[in-house]
C-alpha cells in the first residue's frame, strides 16, 4: 500500500507517541474504524430507502382507495 507522506509522518508521530505500537496496527484501526462507520452510514441510509418505499406504498394505496374515479 502506497501512503502520502505526510500521512506516513502522521502515522509516525502516533507511534512515537505511544499511541500505537506499530504503523500496522494504526492502519489497522484506521481501516476498521472507517468500516464501522461507512457500515452504519449505509444502513441507516438503507432502512430510509426501505422507510421511503413503504410511504410510496402507503400513499398508492390511499390514492387507490380515495380517488378511485
Amino acid at each position: 500500500m502506497r501512503l502520502p507522506s505526510r500521512f506516513v509522518e502522521a502515522l509516525d508521530a502516533l507511534v512515537s507517541l505511544d499511541d500505537f505500537p506499530s504503523r500496522s496496527e494504526a492502519i489497522r484501526t484506521a481501516v476498521r474504524d472507517l468500516v464501522y462507520r461507512r457500515t452504519g452510514l449505509v444502513s441507516h441510509k438503507a432502512d430510509k430507502m426501505r422507510m421511503l418505499h413503504q410511504n410510496v406504498s402507503k400513499l398508492r394505496d390511499i390514492e387507490l382507495q380515495y380517488l378511485k374515479k
